[in-house]
């Protein structure tokens, strides 16, 4: 039987790799990264690393952003299948026409999308950054579409006390969720705070006593005094939190909080990309050339 973490460790010294690891991916999966975090902090290490190859844990969206970044390094997927339903609910025509008719709008839009819809786009953004780089160009009076998350859009407005256009797209694991139940769930558990990701709907935000990104919950939730949390987001998030505070209380707040895709990947198929070599994202030059733009754009509103 292969030790598979052994065989891995072994395999990126070889090869010289580097695994980075979203914090949606399987517990297995996050102990073997060698970066972990949320889209924005894998972007910065995508572009800083030095290695030869990147073994990206993540979904497909994500591999394409480090080869964008990295055009003449080996960028592999473990998973081709592992998509996103967010991403797949904007594409490059329809954006395209959108343009065509507003053609003085700048276009922000979600990390969670394709290269093709980053090419079409003036400015990326994660959830850690969005709210930054819509006040940026809210200040400087440019009429917007954010793109393709909704409810982040829409969280976005509220805080600014302004409105721009947004596109119609969501996060189903967090757009779905009961937000009566969640309410129950806090009123039975006395004390516990309530902390959601933006790409919930406006409804449930109301009722949360701390709104972040995947990065920004994980560390509110190490040094907030509370100690219990009701967490609405992927249950990815759970392995660091309590990594981090072993001695307080998560509770899901909805036990679909699960992203399938994200689940995909095993330790079997990080071994097979790096023994293998295989599975390796590729990204037309043209269209990487412009979705370099918007990326270079949002490191450089994010410092």
């Amino acid at each position: 039987m292969i030790d598979y973490v052994s065989e891995i460790k072994r395999l990126k010294k070889e090869k010289k790799a580097v695994i980075l690891c979203h914090y949606y991916q399987n517990d297995e999966i996050q102990d073997i990264a060698d970066y972990l975090g949320d889209s924005l902090y894998l972007s910065q290490v995508a572009m800083k690393t030095d290695a030869d190859i990147i073994a990206f844990c993540g979904v497909h969206f994500m591999a394409e952003t480090a080869k964008i970044l990295n055009p003449n390094k080996h960028v592999l997927l473990p998973v081709m299948k592992a998509g996103c339903k967010m991403a797949n609910m904007i594409n490059p025509d329809a954006l395209k026409k959108y343009k065509d008719e507003h053609p003085n709008t700048k276009i922000i839009t979600y990390v969670n999308s394709t290269a093709a819809v980053k090419a079409l786009s003036d400015c990326i953004c994660t959830s850690t950054n969005a709210l930054k780089i819509i006040d940026y160009y809210l200040k400087n009076g440019d009429d917007i579409l954010y793109c393709p998350d909704q409810n982040l859009g829409k969280y976005a407005m509220k805080l600014s006390g302004k409105t721009f256009d947004v596109w119609p797209g969501c996060c189903p694991i967090h757009h779905f969720l009961d937000v009566k139940k969640i309410v129950e769930l806090k009123k039975k558990n006395e004390g516990a705070k309530l902390i959601a990701h933006p790409e919930c709907q406006p409804e449930l935000l109301e009722y949360a006593d701390y709104i972040g990104s995947t990065k920004q919950l994980i560390t509110y939730a190490k040094n907030d005094s509370c100690n219990t949390f009701i967490v609405a987001t992927e249950k990815g998030v759970l392995h660091q939190m309590k990594k981090d505070s072993p001695n307080k209380k998560f509770i899901l707040a909805q036990n679909t909080l699960s992203c399938v895709n994200m689940k995909y990947t095993k330790l079997e198929d990080v071994y097979n990309v790096l023994n293998n070599e295989e599975n390796e994202i590729f990204v037309d030059e043209k269209v990487s050339k412009e979705a370099l733009k918007a990326l270079d754009k949002m490191m450089e509103l994010s410092k």
